[in-house]
C-alpha cells in the first residue's frame, strides 16, 4: 500500500483500535512490542502516527525524509510482526526504535551529539532540542486560493500528507490526535470552498478566510496547553502536577468519590509523562483507556458529559475537558471543619501525608468550583505550611483557628486583585488596558523584546475581554486559568533566553505562586536603560496613518522604549510626554510634506522630552 493510500485511510480509520495496544514500560510480557503494536494499529495507522513522530523530532527535516525514515520504522514492525521467533531488534523499547532510525541517517547534523548519549539521556536530548517558537520553521506561505484549489483537486492525498507533516513540525509537542483530527477539518476545508468554485458568485477567497479559524484554532490552543503541561511536569515534578489535576478533577466531577478522582488523578498524570516523554502510542493508548474509563462510568462521574461521549473519538477528550462542572451533590456541607477542629489531625498528618493533604484539596475543591485550580492548590499549600507548624507546638487547635482568617485574608486579596483588573479593562477599553500592562511588564521584564511584551500584554488583555464578562462565579477560574497559560509561556521563554533574577524565582519557586509572584515584581533594579541613540525613537510620515491597529503598534513600540530608556519615569511625565508627541502629529499630518515636519519636529519633541523626564 503506498504513501498516498495510507494518509487516506488514517483519517478515515477510528482510533479506537489504540486502547487494546500494550505499554512496552507496564507490560508484563514484553515481547515483540513493536510488532505487537503493529498488529493492533495495523499499517496503515503506524505508518501515519509514525510520520507524525518523525516529523516532531525532527523538524528541519524534508517531507520526503519523514516519510522514508516512517516506512523504515513500519517495515521493521511489519517483520517483527509476522516474525515466529523475534530478532533482538525487535525487542527493544519503541523510543529506542525510532531514536536509532533517526541516528542512522545522514545529513542530520544538530543530532549529533544527542545520538552519542545512551537511553535515556538520548531522548532526553531529543526532547530539549524540540523547538515550538515562532520563526524556528517558516510560517505556513498563504497559497493563492485558485492554486490551492487546483492543487487539491490533482493531489489531494499527498497534500492531506504534506499538511499533517507542516504541522507536526511545526507544533513538536502536539499529540497525534489532535494533529489528525485538524487535517481532517482541513480537508473538509477545502473541499467545502473548493466544491463550489465553479459558481460565480462564490468568493473562494472568503470561504478560506472564514473557515481557515478553525483548522487553525486547535493547533494553537491545544499545542499550547500540552506543551504547558509538560513544563509544569519538567519543572515543578510529579507531585505539583498530580495535585493540580486533583482540584481540576475534583471540581469537574463533585460526585466522584476520593477513591475514584485519585484513580483518574493517577491515570492522567501518567498520560502526561509519557506524552512529555515524547513516547506517542503510550500517549494515545493512555488517552483512550482514560476516555473509555470517563465515558463507561457517567453514574458516578457526571451528568454533564453524556453529549461528549457520543462524540467520534478524535472529539471526545477535548468536548470532556470544557464540558460543564458537574452539580455539587445535595448536602454537600460548607465547610471541611474536620480537617481543623479534629483531635487526631496531627497523627493523620505524619501517618499518611500526601494523603491526607490530597483528601484535604478534594474536599475543598469539590466545594468550590468558583475558584481557580492555581487558588485551590495555593490553600492547599498553606494547609500543608499550618500544620507543619501547628503540629510542632502542640497547641494544634488555637494555631489551626489562626489559619482559617489567612485563608479569608488570601481569598478576599486574591478576588479583589481580579476585580480591580476587571475594573480597569472596564474603565479603559482593549488597547489602553493593554498599555498599562506594558507599562507594567516593561519595567518587570525590560530585557523582552518589542513583539515579546506586545504578544504577552495582548494576550493578557485578550483574557480580560474574555472573563472579564463572567459572572463572580466563574470569573476567577477563567481569569488566572488563562494568565496561567500566558505565564508559563514567559517562564519557558526564559528558561531558553534567561530574563532577570526576579523573574527566575518567580519561575522556579512554586507553580501554585507564580501568578501572585509576578504580580508583586517591580522595576528590575539591576536593568542598565536604554541609550539614547538616534534611531531609538524616530518619526516619520507613517505616524499618520489611518488604520488605527497600525498606528496604535507603533505608538505602543515607542511607549516600550520609553520605559526603557527612563524606567523610573512616573505617570505625570508620561501624559506630559505623550500629549506633546500627539500635538507634533497632529500637526504634521495636517502638514503638505509630512516626512519634512517629522523629520524637523521629532529631534526637537526628544530634546523637549529630555527636559520633561530629568525634571
Amino acid at each position: 500500500m503506498n504513501w498516498r493510500t495510507i494518509i487516506y485511510v488514517i483519517l478515515l480509520v477510528s482510533l479506537t483500535v489504540v486502547k487494546a495496544l500494550p505499554r512496552s514500560s507496564r507490560d508484563i510480557e514484553e515481547k515483540n512490542s513493536i510488532g505487537r503494536r503493529f498488529s493492533q494499529l495495523q499499517e496503515n495507522n503506524f505508518k501515519a502516527i509514525a510520520m507524525i513522530m518523525f516529523a516532531q523530532y525532527v523538524q528541519e527535516g524534508t517531507f520526503g525524509k519523514a516519510v522514508k525514515m516512517a516506512e523504515d520504522v513500519t517495515d521493521l514492525a511489519k517483520r517483527c510482526a509476522a516474525a515466529a521467533r523475534p530478532n533482538p531488534d525487535c525487542l527493544k523499547p519503541l523510543d529506542r526504535i525510532f531514536l536509532d532510525t533517526i541516528c542512522q541517517e545522514e545529513n542530520l547534523p544538530r543530532f549529533t551529539d544527542c545520538c552519542t548519549k545512551k537511553d535515556p539521556e538520548r531522548n532526553d536530548c531529543f526532547l530539549s532540542l524540540k523547538n515550538s517558537s515562532r520563526g524556528f520553521i517558516s510560517p505556513f506561505e498563504r497559497p493563492n486560493a485558485e492554486a490551492a484549489c487546483k492543487n487539491h483537486s490533482q493531489h489531494q492525498l499527498p497534500l492531506t500528507g504534506y499538511f499533517i507533516y507542516e504541522v507536526s513540525r511545526r507544533h513538536p509537542f502536539l499529540y497525534a490526535p489532535t494533529i489528525l483530527s485538524v487535517a481532517l477539518r482541513y480537508d473538509e476545508m477545502m473541499k467545502n470552498c473548493c466544491g463550489s468554485a465553479e459558481d460565480p458568485t462564490h468568493n473562494l477567497e472568503e470561504c478560506f478566510r472564514r473557515q481557515a479559524p478553525k483548522v487553525v484554532k486547535p493547533i494553537k490552543e491545544d499545542g499550547l496547553r500540552q506543551e504547558h503541561t509538560c513544563g509544569i511536569l519538567k519543572k515543578f515534578g510529579e507531585r505539583t502536577l498530580k495535585a493540580l489535576k486533583l482540584a481540576q478533577i475534583s471540581q469537574k466531577f463533585p460526585k466522584a468519590d476520593f477513591a475514584t478522582v485519585s484513580k483518574l488523578v493517577m491515570d492522567i498524570a501518567n498520560m502526561h509523562a509519557d506524552c512529555c516523554r515524547g513516547d506517542m502510542l503510550d500517549c494515545m493508548h493512555d488517552r483512550e483507556e482514560i476516555l473509555h474509563y470517563v465515558c463507561t462510568n457517567q453514574d458516578i462521574l457526571s451528568s454533564k458529559i453524556k453529549k461528549c461521549c457520543e462524540k467520534p473519538l478524535l472529539q471526545r477528550s477535548e468536548c470532556i475537558v470544557n464540558a460543564e462542572n458537574d452539580d455539587k451533590p445535595a448536602g454537600l456541607s460548607t465547610h471541611v471543619r474536620e480537617f481543623i477542629e479534629d483531635k487526631g489531625i496531627c497523627e493523620r498528618f505524619a501517618q499518611e501525608k500526601d494523603t491526607h493533604l490530597a483528601r484535604f484539596l478534594y474536599e475543598y475543591s469539590r466545594r468550590h468550583p468558583e475558584f481557580s485550580a492555581q487558588m485551590l492548590l495555593r490553600i492547599g499549600k498553606g494547609y500543608e505550611d499550618l500544620l507543619k507548624e501547628c503540629c510542632k507546638t502542640g497547641a494544634a487547635d488555637d494555631c489551626c483557628s489562626r489559619g482559617e482568617e489567612e485563608l479569608k485574608k488570601h481569598i478576599y486579596e486574591t478576588e479583589t486583585v481580579m476585580k480591580t483588573s476587571c475594573d480597569i479593562y472596564k474603565e479603559k477599553g482593549d488597547y489602553y488596558f493593554q498599555n498599562e500592562l506594558l507599562m507594567s511588564f516593561t519595567k518587570k521584564m525590560p530585557q523582552l523584546t518589542s513583539a515579546e511584551l506586545i504578544k504577552f500584554t495582548k494576550q493578557m488583555t485578550t483574557i480580560g475581554a474574555k472573563c472579564c464578562q463572567l459572572s463572580q462565579d466563574k470569573l476567577l477560574p477563567c481569569a488566572e486559568e488563562n494568565l496561567d497559560l500566558v505565564l508559563g509561556e514567559i517562564c519557558r521563554r526564559h528558561l531558553t533566553d534567561p530574563i532577570n533574577p526576579g523573574v527566575c524565582h518567580c519561575c522556579s519557586s512554586s507553580y501554585a505562586l507564580r501568578r501572585p509572584c509576578m504580580g508583586k515584581l517591580e522595576m528590575d533594579e539591576n536593568y542598565v536603560p536604554l541609550a539614547l541613540t538616534p534611531g531609538l525613537f524616530t518619526f516619520h510620515e507613517d505616524l499618520c496613518t489611518t488604520e488605527e491597529e497600525k498606528l496604535q503598534h507603533k505608538k505602543q513600540e515607542m511607549l516600550i522604549n520609553l520605559i526603557k530608556y527612563k524606567p523610573q519615569i512616573t505617570q505625570e511625565q508620561l501624559s506630559a510626554v505623550t500629549a506633546a508627541f500627539t500635538a507634533m502629529r497632529e500637526r504634521c499630518c495636517q502638514e503638505e510634506n509630512r516626512e519634512a515636519c517629522f523629520l524637523q519636529e521629532g529631534p526637537e519633541l526628544i530634546k523637549r522630552s529630555e527636559k520633561m523626564l530629568s525634571a
